[in-house]
């Protein structure tokens, strides 16, 4: 079985129907007998997935900076929770402890780690399978600007293919599982 990085929303003002699209993501990869890999916060979506793992007998690995542990925000509950110095060397492990990522709804910080693992993937720095969910068309308007670049030449049709968009949760982890095996 594969580790797979979600990423995610932290926010605690979500909409209840983004928490429990991130727990049912989290049960649905624990059922499948894949590792969680997450920012490791216990707010928003962030905690959800990793509760919804857990409540599935998944496997757990949070890695979070420093400077969130002090506002207590980690997930302490989390199997393994590992500490960086800061949010560029977050993701570098996040990276380096994934095999494959999945990106949930959310914002800013969640465009970052997905354009981060993206942005080395098309300069062949990891060839990790990439897969945005984008439920109840949340991402549409950004997969139609991607494809705008792409048109206009700023990015590569390769690279955008890259990038595997699928609408729901079961859709876009059996994709994860065809490129994984």
């Amino acid at each position: 079985m594969a580790a797979i990085c979600v990423f995610c929303a932290s926010s605690r003002t979500l909409d209840r129907r983004w928490l429990d699209l991130a727990a049912e993501t989290g049960a649905e990869l624990a059922r499948r007998g894949h590792t969680l890999v997450s920012g490791g916060g216990c707010v928003g979506m962030m905690g959800a997935v990793a509760d919804g793992a857990r409540s599935a007998g998944g496997y757990t690995l949070g890695v979070i900076p420093q400077a969130l542990v002090d506002l207590e925000v980690a997930d302490l509950a989390s199997d393994e929770l590992l500490v960086t110095d800061g949010m560029a060397s977050r993701k570098t492990l996040m990276i380096e402890k994934s095999d494959a990522f999945l990106t949930l709804p959310g914002g800013l910080g969640t465009l970052d780690e997905l354009f981060e693992v993206w942005t080395t993937a098309t300069l062949a720095l990891h060839a990790k399978p990439m897969v945005l969910v984008d439920a109840d068309g949340f991402y549409r308007p950004l997969i139609d600007w991607l494809q705008t670049l792409a048109d206009r030449h700023f990015l590569k049709p390769a690279g955008l293919g890259l990038l595997t968009v699928a609408p729901t949760v079961r859709s876009a982890l059996d994709a994860l599982d065809s490129r994984l095996t």
